[in-house]
């Protein structure tokens, strides 16, 4: 093989890789089109996301807003059970000073 063989073999082979890449290039952006079908189901799957996202962001807005009720309710009934804590506590207080009112007066007399 002289050289001007050798350099038609080298044009030849690049020639053939050149179509090839081509050809994997053509088949590969023919077969990821999108086609306007595509873009319209693309698109219904864009809205219901966002109707989707929208739905979760009220979901959690109410039950943020629950939260914060129940989070109020409770401290009521907590204060409203310390309170009640402490009006027994001053009326045993109070029953267990009548009853030694009433013993020392059954012992007197």
């Amino acid at each position: 093989m002289n050289r001007t063989d050798f350099i038609i073999a080298t044009a030849i082979v690049l020639f053939l890789a050149f179509l090839l890449g081509w050809f994997v290039s053509w088949l590969f952006h023919r077969l990821t089109r999108v086609t306007h079908a595509g873009m319209g189901e693309l698109e219904q799957m864009a809205h219901e996301l966002h109707e989707a996202e929208e739905a979760r962001d009220r979901a959690l807005a109410y039950l943020e807003e629950r939260e914060q009720e129940l989070i109020r309710k409770l401290s009521q009934c907590e204060a409203e059970l310390r309170a009640a804590m402490e009006g027994l506590r001053i009326a045993r207080a109070e029953s267990e000073e009548l009853r030694d009112y009433i013993e020392r007066t059954n012992a007197a007399g």
